[in-house]
C-alpha cells in the first residue's frame, strides 16, 4: 500500500512559488494497475517522485508498505560520467542484488552494445530511458513506476518492454503516466486524472480519459 495524507508541495524558484499540490489524499493498492491522465505541467512527474520516494513532500507524509522502482523515464537516476555497466552495478548493489546477473539482464534488454561501457553521458535520451528501463526490470519491486518511455527503441524493444510490463502486472502494482489513452488502457484497469492540484480516481481508464479530454476542450 501507498497513502498519501494531505502531501503539499511547493517549489521555491528565484522568488517565484509554484503550489504543485496541496493536501493531496489517496491510497494505492497492492495490485492495482492505475493510468494517471493529465495536462503538460499539471504535475504527473512530479507525483511520480514522490511516490517513489525521488522527492520529498513539502508537508504531508507517503506512507509505504510496498517497495517501489524510481520513476521509469527519470534520466536523473544515473550519474553521467560513469559508464551505464557501472551504474547498473552501483545500483544493484544499492539494492543488494547479484551484480553480474542484473548486469547480464540489462545488458541483453536495453540493447546499448558498446554504448554500455561508455559514459552515460554519451548516450541519447532513448538510450538513458532504456537502460532505466532495463535497470528498474531487473530488480524485482512491489511496484512499478512508468512515466512516458514505452515508445523507446525499436521495436523488438518495445515488444519486450510491452511483454515484461504485462508480467509485472500480473504479479505485482503498475502506476503509469501517458498522454496515449490506448497505452493507459492497454496497461491498467483503473484511471486518475490529474487537474489542478488534485488527483481524481474512476473505475475505468476509459472514464478517466474522457474527462481529462473534456477538461483540455474546455482550457482550449
Amino acid at each position: 500500500m501507498i497513502r498519501f495524507d494531505n502531501v503539499s508541495k511547493t517549489y521555491h524558484i528565484r522568488k517565484f512559488q509554484k503550489q504543485v499540490f496541496s493536501n493531496l489524499s489517496f491510497t494505492i493498492r497492492r495490485g492495482e494497475s492505475i493510468g494517471i491522465c493529465g495536462a503538460n505541467g499539471a504535475g504527473k512527474s512530479t507525483l511520480m517522485r514522490l511516490i517513489s520516494g525521488v522527492e520529498q513532500p513539502t508537508s504531508g507524509s507517503v506512507e509505504r508498505s510496498m517497495t517501489t522502482s524510481w520513476p521509469i523515464g527519470f534520466l536523473s537516476c544515473f550519474q553521467p560520467g560513469m559508464t551505464g555497466s557501472d551504474n547498473v552495478r552501483f545500483i544493484a548493489r544499492i539494492y543488494r542484488q547479484p551484480e553480474q546477473e542484473v548486469l547480464d539482464y540489462v545488458e541483453d534488454f536495453a540493447q546499448l552494445g558498446p554504448y554500455f561501457h561508455q559514459p552515460v553521458r554519451t548516450y541519447s535520451s532513448g538510450m538513458t530511458s532504456r537502460l532505466a528501463f532495463g535497470t528498474s526490470l531487473a530488480i524485482n519491486f512491489d511496484c512499478y513506476l512508468v512515466d512516458e518511455v514505452t515508445g523507446a527503441g525499436d521495436e523488438r524493444f518495445r515488444k519486450r518492454s510491452q511483454e515484461e510490463l504485462h508480467r509485472r502486472r500480473e504479479s505485482g502494482t503498475l502506476v503509469m503516466v501517458s498522454h496515449d489513452p490506448h497505452t493507459l488502457q492497454q496497461y491498467c484497469d483503473r484511471g486518475a486524472v490529474l487537474y489542478g492540484g488534485n488527483l481524481t480516481f474512476y473505475d475505468t481508464v476509459a472514464e478517466a480519459c474522457e474527462v481529462h479530454h473534456g477538461l483540455q476542450m474546455r482550457a482550449a
